[in-house]
């Protein structure tokens, strides 16, 4: 029986040992490595003269800056690794990054592999229409309706229109700027997308006045950091370091960068509010 405690206790010791610790490391390497996705704009993505960027990359620039002065690192080196939506959560898993920056949804199935921050942002399905087009979706019977071919919101968009007893004509989309272009051409009558990716397009539209995005939400995705399973040292630091912005107007302009001006909708609103947590 002794030696079963034993043996007990050193394996116990040892599966201890496994658990992250990416201070730890940072310290060691003087490298923190964000994940980022060059395909996901506004949220993570690269711009033309390669660079990370992005609305969820900000907000890891930001952590990184709070694990420098809370590391005492002022040298702490930024490793940008792009990471495929196929591949990124494996990339944390096996620690080839250190903080994944880019729109994952938090879902109990990914919380058996990966850890998640606060919330940093809430999505879902949208519609962008011309202005002055729509006011329901009853508004769209008859009419010709964008999606990008092969999606969920594919799947939402025939689901909802079918429960409501609208007739209208799906016409499946390759990428959305194509989306875009066709409804600023008249080709189409609304767009539908997650509403931060229309967001996106239509701030960077050249016919941003003749288009409205709508307000009205027909799924809903929480995204959030994903981090390193069971490293809770990095998860309060990403934490705090978040509610802070929250609690903040600095959380204002770095949403402004992506998004335009401030304020966003009411759920986005109601996300800084919330997680606001106090020190």
């Amino acid at each position: 029986m002794r030696i079963f405690l034993i043996a007990f206790l050193c394996m116990a010791t040892s599966t201890a040992g496994l658990a992250a610790d990416t201070l730890a490391r940072a310290r060691e390497t003087g490298t923190l490595r964000l994940g980022f996705r060059a395909d996901a704009p506004p949220y993570s993505y690269r711009t033309t003269s390669g660079e990370p960027s992005g609305y969820i990359v900000d907000l890891c620039r930001e952590v990184a800056a709070g694990v420098k002065k809370a590391q005492g690192l002022p040298s702490l080196k930024i490793d940008y690794v792009e990471v495929s939506s196929t591949a990124r959560l494996d990339a944390l898993r096996d620690g080839k990054i250190d903080i994944l920056c880019d729109p994952t949804s938090m879902t109990m199935s990914r919380r058996a592999i990966v850890d998640f921050s606060l919330p940093t942002f809430i999505d879902g399905a949208g519609v962008l229409h011309r202005t002055n087009d729509l006011s329901r979706l009853e508004d769209l019977r008859g009419k010709k309706i964008g999606v990008l071919r092969g999606t969920t919101t594919e799947d939402v968009l025939k689901a909802t229109l079918t429960q409501l007893g609208i007739e209208a004509e799906i016409v499946p989309m390759q990428a959305h700027p194509d989306g875009v272009r066709s409804l600023s051409a008249g080709k189409i009558d609304a767009y539908f997308a997650d509403r931060g990716i229309l967001s996106y397009h239509l701030l960077n539209s050249e016919n941003r006045s003749g288009m409205k995005l709508s307000d009205q939400y027909f799924t809903f995705e929480t995204y959030a950091l994903a981090l390193p399973r069971g490293d809770e040292k990095l998860r309060l630091l990403v934490d705090a370091t978040l509610a802070e912005l929250y609690r903040t107007d600095r959380v204002k302009q770095i949403y402004a960068r992506s998004f335009g001006s401030f304020p966003p909708d009411q759920f986005i609103r109601a996300l800084f509010v919330i997680n606001g947590v106090p020190k």
